[in-house]
């Protein structure tokens, strides 16, 4: 039970990261959200007053901006998950053709975190009895075998994580009546990005204050842009 209780630590560490990463994700597909529609609905309003136009831009934003973060997710998870099956299948062979210098590669592996030869010897064959795929994968690949990442929770996480965000300035802006749209909707949305910012900080780790008001930054940047050329551009037409 002792000897295995180091591994069972780094594997229950290592699924931890994993949700925190996935979280982080959902925040940071959020944030897009709100930047990208926030900038397609203030630019629309900065032309026209009709609701009608706002709602039709948004939506269109909305679904093409979910439907592009879904389809970009998959693509690049579903090739990280066939180069994690290749690697499988070539550690799977490795086992099937040379099991001992597998083990003995195992075992090195324990002894270099620094367990004493013998008992890394005895981790190495107790792990391998039951699952050797499993014991060489986690050691070598830092991958499990059962839990590979799935394209599809990916597209769907990116999806509604996008879509949440985007709903935010839509709705806002078409709720408030047309002369405080814009101001109302850019404060909404600084707010959001304040939010997304200071938890995608936290989550990774890095200074607050320095990612929200990176985030902010950028944020009124591209609503700002939107804004001056869908005023100089447009009409103000109902």
């Amino acid at each position: 039970m002792t000897s295995d209780r180091p591994e069972h630590d780094e594997r229950h560490h290592r699924s931890m990261g994993r949700r925190l990463n996935w979280l982080r994700a959902a925040v940071l597909g959020a944030n897009d959200g709100v930047v990208s529609t926030a900038g397609l609905v203030i630019g629309v309003a900065g032309a026209t007053t009709s609701r009608t136009a706002l709602l039709t831009a948004g939506l269109a934003g909305l679904l093409a901006g979910s439907m592009s973060m879904a389809v970009g997710e998959y693509v690049s998870v579903s090739s990280q998950r066939d180069s994690e099956r290749a690697a499988l299948r070539t550690e799977r062979c490795e086992l099937a053709e040379s099991p001992e210098a597998e083990l003995d590669e195992l075992a090195g592996l324990y002894e270099a975190k620094g367990l004493p030869y013998g008992l890394a010897r005895e981790v190495a064959e107790r792990l391998s009895e039951n699952d050797p795929l499993t014991a060489h994968a986690d050691m070598e690949l830092r991958l499990d075998p059962e839990e590979l990442t799935s394209a599809w929770q990916a597209a769907g996480a990116s999806f509604v994580s996008f879509t949440a965000g985007s709903l935010l300035p839509l709705t806002v802006i078409l709720l408030v009546p047309a002369s405080h749209r814009v101001s109302v909707t850019a404060i909404a949305v600084l707010c959001a990005l304040w939010f997304t910012g200071a938890v995608s900080a936290r989550l990774g780790g890095a200074p607050v204050m320095r990612a929200v008001l990176r985030n902010v930054l950028g944020g009124t940047l591209a609503m700002a842009a939107t804004y001056a050329v869908g005023s100089a551009l447009g009409t103000a037409g109902v």
